[in-house]
C-alpha cells in the first residue's frame, strides 16, 4: 500500500511542458516533462536492477501527449517521443516531487560524465 497521499488534482500544462500534481497533504509539485521522462519507472529506463538503469539523454524538448488513469493508484504518461510504458504511482510521483532537486542534479552530473546532452 502506498505511503504517499493521493493526488487531489493533476493538471497538465501542455505549453509549459509541466505536470502539476497537488496532494492531499498539501504538497504541490510542478514536474517538468523532461524530468518525468528521464525518471520514468519503466523497465526500459530503470532496468530490472540498479546496474541496468539507463541514462536517457536528448529529452529537453519532450512533451506529454497523454495521461491515462491506471486503476486508483497511478497514471500512465505518454510522451511525444513515443515512450508510454511508465506507470507512475501516487507514491512515485510524490517521491519525484520531494526528491526533484537531488535527482535532477544527479541526472545533470551523469549526463556530463557521459558526455551527453539534455
Amino acid at each position: 500500500m502506498s505511503s504517499a497521499p493521493e493526488p487531489t488534482e493533476i493538471r497538465l500544462k501542455r505549453a509549459e511542458r509541466v505536470l502539476e500534481v497537488s496532494f492531499a497533504d498539501g504538497a504541490v509539485f510542478a514536474l517538468p516533462a523532461e524530468y518525468l521522462r528521464v525518471e520514468s519507472p519503466s523497465a526500459e529506463v530503470q532496468g530490472h536492477s540498479p546496474e541496468q538503469r539507463q541514462l536517457v539523454s536528448g529529452k529537453q524538448q519532450v512533451g506529454i501527449s497523454q495521461i491515462e488513469p491506471n486503476g486508483h493508484y497511478a497514471i500512465r504518461i505518454s510522451f511525444d517521443d513515443g515512450h508510454s510504458t511508465g506507470i507512475y504511482s501516487w507514491d512515485y510521483l510524490h517521491r519525484l516531487g520531494r526528491e526533484m532537486d537531488y535527482r535532477w542534479a544527479a541526472y545533470l552530473r551523469a549526463l556530463e560524465a557521459a558526455g551527453a546532452t539534455r
